[in-house]
C-alpha cells in the first residue's frame, strides 16, 4: 500500500503544529518544528497570506489524516461510516480513529510513534484476546484484551516505549498492566479525551460540499 516516505517533520511544519509523528524526538530539542516552526519551501515564511474558507476545511483534514497516518480513501472510508452512525459525526470519526489498533498501541505506550505501532501490528508482535492480529486498522472494542506476545516482550524498541510511557499519559477508557505488557478496553474512547487541537467539525463541512 501507498505511503508517505518523505520527511515526517515538514507536516508538523506544514500544519504549523507539533504532530508527534516521530516518537522521542518530539519531545527533544532536536525536534525541527521547534528549530524551524515555518512551513516547507521557498515561500514558507510569506507573512500575509490570504486563506479561503476551503483552504482552512482542508489543512484540517490533512492535520487529521498526518496524525493517524492515513491515506486518502482509507480517511474518505471512515467518514462515510462515522455519517451513517447515529450522533455528531465529527465526534464518530474521531472515536472510529482512536480506536485503530495501531492507534491503540501508540495510546497504551507499547509504542512511541503511530508508525512504530503499525509496525508492531505487521510484524505480529500483538494479540487482542489471545488471538494474532496483524490488521493495523482493526477497531478495538469494549472489553478487549490487548497484549504483547511472550517472545517480543524484550524488543528494544518495546522496552524503550514502555519506559517512557509515563510522559504521555493513558486514556482513561484503557487499562495497563505495564509489568504484564497487557491491557484491556474499558470504555469506548470519548470526545474529550483527545487532546489534539482538532475541530472536526471544519472536516464535516468539508466532505459536505
Amino acid at each position: 500500500m501507498a505511503r508517505y516516505t518523505g520527511a515526517a517533520c515538514r507536516r508538523c511544519r506544514r500544519e504549523n503544529i507539533k504532530l508527534y509523528l516521530k516518537g522521542d524526538r518530539c519531545y527533544s530539542d532536536k525536534c525541527s518544528f521547534e528549530r524551524r516552526a515555518v512551513a516547507p519551501g521557498q515561500h514558507g515564511q510569506s507573512r500575509f497570506k490570504k486563506v479561503s474558507d476551503y483552504c482552512v476545511q482542508l489543512r484540517e483534514k490533512q492535520k487529521v489524516k498526518n496524525i493517524y497516518g492515513m491515506l486518502e480513501g482509507q480517511f474518505r472510508n471512515y467518514f462515510h461510516k462515522a455519517d451513517l452512525q447515529k450522533g455528531i459525526t465529527g465526534e464518530n470519526l474521531l472515536v472510529m480513529l482512536e480506536r485503530r489498533l495501531d492507534n491503540t498501541i501508540f495510546r497504551l505506550g507499547f509504542a512511541s510513534s503511530r508508525k512504530q505501532a503499525r509496525q508492531l501490528v505487521r510484524h505480529n508482535h500483538v494479540l487482542v484476546n489471545d488471538k494474532k492480529v496483524n490488521i493495523p486498522s482493526f477497531l478495538v472494542s469494549v472489553d478487549d484484551v490487548i497484549s504483547i506476545k511472550e517472545k517480543s516482550k524484550t524488543n528494544s524498541y518495546l522496552v524503550e516505549s514502555m519506559e517512557a510511557v509515563a510522559r504521555r499519559g493513558i486514556p482513561s477508557w484503557l487499562e495497563l498492566d505495564k509489568n504484564a505488557f497487557k491491557a484491556t478496553v474499558k470504555a469506548l474512547p470519548n470526545r474529550d479525551e483527545i487532546t489534539m487541537p482538532i475541530q472536526e467539525q471544519l472536516i464535516v463541512e468539508l466532505y459536505s460540499k
